[in-house]
């Protein structure tokens, strides 16, 4: 996915927005909010798979349809939320695994349990 594209998937999901005079509820905090709900509506799909089941959902036709639909949704909500508050999330992604990599080295013994900053 190229900046090209996020851009214009955020501009399709303003388009639409607009065009249903949706913009006033778009606000940072609904839009987290949706985005939280989605993420639970996902998750919700793998809620009582076993760990072999949950690779294989994507071959079950039904289960595969539910699952892309939940992450369509989780993104949309994601790149409205980056569109509102600036955020490019592209270049944000990017800086993230370069702190990443920084903080958890390749050749370490054990992952480190990263500690909760609000700043994270």
């Amino acid at each position: 996915m190229t900046e090209r594209d996020v851009r214009a998937l955020q501009q399709r999901l303003a388009d639409f927005a607009e065009a249903r005079d949706w913009q006033p509820y778009h606000t940072p905090k609904n839009l987290a909010s949706a985005l939280s709900v989605e993420a639970a509506e996902l998750v919700e799909i793998f809620q009582w798979l076993t760990p072999e089941q949950s690779a294989k959902v994507m071959d079950d036709p039904k289960f595969a349809h539910r699952v892309t639909d939940e992450v369509a949704d989780v993104l949309a909500y994601l790149l409205q939320l980056c569109e509102v508050l600036g955020i490019d999330a592209l270049e944000a992604l990017a800086a993230k695994i370069d702190r990443n990599e920084q903080r958890f080295p390749v050749g370490s013994a054990e992952p480190k349990i990263p500690r909760r900053h609000s700043a994270e």
